[in-house]
């Protein structure tokens, strides 16, 4: 196993050694982890069943396991994220257009890359392709850590990605962490002299000790514990179409359904909908909501505030639109929330007074994702306020500098401050 400073250092070598953004290598690269990722993928999949193996003789949670998981339709999604990245990088990494300064002089922003880049992450092996790939790709250096539940995996696919970036005439810039250990993590989380930029996705626990125990800048990404409020003003067929497709097209993911908020006045109506549906799904119902149907089963009070990580999402009654903004304060992270109603003044008064990253009206909460948006690729959603909020495309994956074509210009006495 690589020290700390050694780990750090080969960073440091490939970052000065790495093209700049916009280079034709990082699009070869593109090309070359597809390539490699369909020629080794039987390999992949067994270190895969291997770490799932093992997961299921230390009993771990079916959900758990589920998301260790790797089938041949992900080698099929990851292959198209390749392309989509290639495709997307000419115009992410192309220099801004020139301003005229008042002295005559022009500018323009030039594509930078963040640096180093820490990423530490749970139990998706996806997420060590998706680390290696759109950070490695405009030209950031990555350091990936993921669970030790996924270590035999992510020892195959760091082979992977060293041979497609040998392949692709890059440097080392992508370093995958298949063994470490708990005093490793602690010893890269303080160093913000050789690392940039921090990405921690997983569990709410995670990211706040990310936050909390590091100097490196942080992209915070994952804590879904998402709401969805339903108005009197409500369509309630159509809500009980987004929120069964907001928790059930993926009952784990950030973007997911956690609890619906919904007006006393429709509450119980709404209910008898959601039971009225065949759909495999279970309802945690508020004590002052009832229904006779077997996937029905309580919602306590400390369920608020909880991503379930499951096919369950909760109903509570709110007595208004003040009250369910209350309870999303309070409880939610910041991530997604949204508002059903026909009622042009309630989405008004909702978009203004919730604050998450998105704020979804008459829609699927999984609509946040940035290739869904028309954002093109993304490495995570990011639920913080400053650099990037929302999807982390390519393009938060860069900084700039600003090129001053001066032209002899000098400032001169008495000039603009």
């Amino acid at each position: 196993m690589s020290t700390v400073d050694e780990i750090l250092d080969a960073a440091t070598a490939a970052r000065a050694l790495a093209p700049p953004p916009g280079d034709d290598r990082y699009a070869a690269y593109c090309d070359e982890l597809a390539e490699r990722l369909g020629k080794h993928w039987g390999a992949v999949l067994d270190a895969n069943a291997a770490d799932v193996a093992r997961g299921v003789a230390k009993g771990l949670p079916v959900s758990l396991v589920e998301r260790l998981r790797l089938t041949e339709d992900h080698l099929g999604v990851l292959v198209e994220l390749a392309e989509r990245v290639k495709s997307w990088l000419p115009a992410v990494t192309a220099p801004g257009a020139p301003i005229t300064g008042e002295l005559g002089f022009t500018a323009r922003k030039v594509p930078k890359p963040l640096g180093v880049v820490l990423m530490i992450y749970e139990a998706r092996p996806t997420v060590t392709v998706e680390g290696a790939l759109l950070p490695v790709a405009v030209g950031n250096v990555a350091i990936l850590r993921g669970g030790g539940e996924i270590a035999a995996t992510n020892a195959a696919l760091g082979g992977v990605i060293a041979e497609a970036l040998t392949a692709a005439g890059l440097p080392g810039m992508a370093h995958v962490l298949a063994e470490t250990d708990r005093r490793m993590v602690r010893e890269l989380l303080k160093r913000y002299d050789a690392i940039d930029a921090l990405i921690p996705r997983g569990s709410p626990s995670l990211i706040d000790h990310c936050r909390t125990t590091s100097a490196i800048p942080v992209i915070a990404s994952g804590g879904g514990v998402n709401h969805l409020y339903v108005d009197r003003s409500a369509d309630l067929d159509l809500v009980v179409d987004i929120a069964l497709d907001a928790k059930l097209t993926e009952p784990t993911a950030c973007n997911s359904l956690e609890m619906v908020l919904a007006h006393d006045e429709v509450a119980d109506e709404l209910v008898r909908r959601f039971t009225a549906r065949s759909d495999a799904f279970a309802l945690r119902l508020d004590p002052r909501l009832s229904a006779d149907d077997p996937r029905v089963m309580p919602l306590a009070d400390h369920d608020d505030g909880r991503e379930f990580l499951d096919r369950s999402f909760g109903v509570r009654p709110v007595p208004d639109l003040e009250a369910a903004l209350a309870h999303i304060r309070r409880h939610g992270s910041r991530h997604t929330e949204g508002v059903a109603a026909t009622d042009p003044v309630v989405v008004e008064r909702f978009l203004r007074g919730a604050d998450a990253a998105a704020l979804v009206v008459n829609g699927s909460m999984r609509l946040h994702d940035g290739p869904t948006m028309g954002l093109g690729p993304e490495l995570s959603i990011s639920t913080g306020r400053l650099h990037v909020r929302g999807p982390v495309g390519l393009a938060a994956l860069l900084t700039h500098s600003w090129a001053i074509q001066g032209e002899g210009a000098v400032r001169g006495t008495g000039g603009a401050r």
